[in-house]
């Protein structure tokens, strides 16, 4: 059965990187969420949702993690067996940082589902990173919460939804803009150094604008190096993207970075992001630290 309407999601990640979170923004936007659920249970919660919730709800979420046992050993065999019955499962996956889920649990005081007398906290941690980095890698959208609030990821998560929501089939191209002095996105699948290029930050009557106005997308890509080496990632874009949607990629995450993340990368992203809609990518975008530049 084909339901070209409703959609289902599926929020995994590492425990204590805000799944719970990201299951209650599903909620606000009117899925029926369900939380552990088991993997032998997710098709037949699926199928009775299309024939009977359907009207009710905008579609299906289902929080699935390692505390069901059988999930990472039948998570392709779950989003097959769910693909059969609708529309391809939204695969979403919420990370951390091991520094930052290590505090997250130090504040809570709550058990680790792997932690044992014989593996500690971290650990447990490092241990569940290594069974569910499968699950990332194939995930359409994975968010790193490290240095996120609670509010965060509720705006983040129902941004990039919108965009997943409307996605023509095909790789998703997530570019992100930043700043090195804080820090590179680990959810990266590629970093990119801008900090050769021209630096308006040093121009006083530019420094106050961002790489989202004209003349700071003028000052770094019209004259070189930015105009040739513009073309040149372009071309580089154009020829490794295809072969990356050949390996069977769902999402690829780049990111751009120069010093403060306010005006180069940003110009660069949104060159980019323009670039590749032109030519038929869908592209969600992230300015990551352009007000703090």
């Amino acid at each position: 059965m084909q339901n070209e309407t409703k959609q289902i999601v599926i929020i995994s990640g590492m425990s204590g990187s805000g799944k719970s979170t990201a299951l209650h923004v599903f909620e606000d936007l009117g899925f029926f969420c369900v939380d552990g659920l088991p993997a032998r249970m997710a098709t037949a919660l699926t199928e009775l949702f299309f024939h009977s919730a359907n009207e009710a709800y905008s579609g299906l979420a289902i929080g699935m993690d390692l505390r069901q046992p059988d999930f990472v050993g039948q998570w392709q065999t779950v989003l097959r067996d769910m693909q059969n019955l609708a529309t391809r499962p939204q695969l979403v996956f919420i990370d951390a940082s091991t520094e930052v889920l290590l505090r997250r649990y130090a504040a809570t005081r709550r058990p680790h589902p792997l932690a044992s007398s014989g593996l500690g906290l971290e650990g447990a941690i490092e241990r569940e990173r290594e069974l569910v980095q499968p699950i990332r890698n194939h995930a359409d959208l994975v968010l790193d919460t490290s240095h996120y609030s609670v509010h965060d990821l509720r705006r983040t998560l129902q941004d990039k939804w919108d965009v997943l929501k409307a996605a023509t089939p095909g790789m998703r191209i997530h570019l992100i803009s930043f700043g090195f002095k804080y820090g590179a996105p680990t959810e990266a699948d590629t970093v990119t150094d801008l900090r050769f290029l021209p630096n308006p930050y040093f121009d006083e009557t530019l420094r106050p604008l961002s790489g989202m106005d004209k003349p700071i997308a003028d000052y770094v890509l019209t004259t070189d190096p930015g105009k040739d080496y513009s073309q040149r990632l372009f071309e580089f874009l154009d020829f490794t993207l295809p072969l990356y949607a050949a390996e069977g990629r769902y999402r690829l995450t780049m990111a751009f970075g120069c010093t403060g993340g306010r005006h180069r990368s940003v110009a660069v992203t949104e060159a980019v992001a323009n670039h590749l809609r032109a030519h038929g990518y869908t592209v969600s975008v992230e300015h990551r630290h352009c007000r703090l530049g």
